[in-house]
C-alpha cells in the first residue's frame, strides 16, 4: 500500500497500451488518466495531478452523457487536488459539480453520494464553517450506514472527519470519541502500515496533547511516525510534521 511511484508506472504503461488500441476519446482513457492523477496527487505533485484529471474530464465530456457518474468522479478528483493545494473556493466549486451530477444520476443512498457529502464537509471544515461541515459529514455517515458493511474503511474516514470538526471546535471529548471509532475501523479494514492509520494516530495524539494527557499523546505520535516512516519516500512533509509533534510532546512529559 502507498507505493505510488510503482502505481504510476503501472498506470502509464496501461495508458500507452490503451492509447494504441482505442479511439482517442474512449471513456477507458479517462479512467486511466484519473488513476494517473490520483497517483500524482498522493505523491504531492499537484500540477501533474490536475493536468491528468483535466485530461480525464475532457475525454469524458466528449464521450459520455453530461450527467454520467464518471464525470462526477473527475470533478471530485479535481476538487481534491485544489483542496490539497488549500484553494478551498475552487475545491468547493468542483465538489458541488460532482455532487449535482451524483444526485441526478445515482440513487440517494449510493456510496458515491456519500463521498460527495464528505468532500463538501471537508472543504467547509477547512473554511471554518463547522456547522455546515458537521451537517454534510452526518449525511455521509447516514448513507454509509444504509449502503456499506459496518467495518468498511469509508466509515473510518467519516468518523475521522467528524472528529476533526469537533477538534476544531475545541470539543475534545467528542473529537476523541470519533477518532477512536475511526481507529478501530481502520485497524480492522486496512493494512497495519496504511498511511490513513498514521493520520488517525496523529489526530488522536493532538487531542490527547490538547487535553494535557502527554503520555497518551506521545504513544499516538510515535505510532503515527512509525507508520509514515514506511512510506517516507512519498511523504517527507508528513514525516517531518509527525516527527515535530513527537519531539514537542516529549518536552512536556
Amino acid at each position: 500500500m502507498g507505493d505510488y511511484p510503482k502505481a504510476l508506472s503501472y498506470y502509464e504503461k496501461a495508458l500507452a497500451i490503451t492509447q494504441q488500441s482505442l479511439p482517442p476519446n474512449h471513456p477507458s482513457l479517462g479512467s486511466t488518466y484519473n488513476n494517473i492523477g490520483m497517483a500524482y496527487k498522493n505523491m504531492g505533485d499537484y500540477p501533474k495531478a490536475l493536468s491528468s484529471h483535466e485530461k480525464a474530464l475532457e475525454i469524458q465530456q466528449k464521450s459520455l452523457p453530461p450527467n454520467h457518474p464518471e464525470l462526477g468522479t473527475s470533478y471530485d478528483n479535481i476538487g481534491m487536488v485544489y483542496y490539497s493545494m488549500d484553494d478551498y473556493t475552487k475545491a468547493l466549486s468542483y465538489f458541488e459539480k460532482a455532487h449535482a451530477i451524483r444526485q441526478q444520476s445515482l440513487p440517494s443512498n449510493h456510496p458515491e453520494v456519500g463521498v460527495s457529502y464528505n468532500s463538501l464537509g471537508m472543504v467547509y471544515d477547512s473554511m471554518g464553517h463547522y456547522p455546515k461541515a458537521l451537517s454534510y459529514y452526518e449525511k455521509a455517515l447516514e448513507i454509509q450506514r444504509k449502503s456499506l458493511p459496518s467495518n468498511h474503511p469509508d466509515f473510518g474516514a467519516s468518523y475521522n472527519n467528524l472528529g476533526m470538526v469537533y477538534d476544531s471546535m475545541g470539543d475534545y471529548p467528542e473529537a476523541l470519541s470519533y477518532y477512536e471509532k475511526a481507529l478501530t475501523i481502520k485497524q480492522q479494514s486496512l493494512p497495519s502500515n496504511h498511511p490513513s492509520l498514521g493520520n488517525t494516530y496523529n489526530n488522536l495524539g493532538m487531542v490527547y496533547e490538547n487535553m494535557g494527557n502527554y503520555s497518551k499523546a506521545h504513544s499516538c505520535y510515535k505510532c503515527a511516525l512509525e507508520i509514515v516512516e514506511q512510506s517516507l519516500p512519498t511523504n517527507p512533509l508528513k514525516f517531518q510534521t509527525f516527527g515535530e509533534n513527537l519531539e514537542r510532546v516529549k518536552q512536556k512529559l
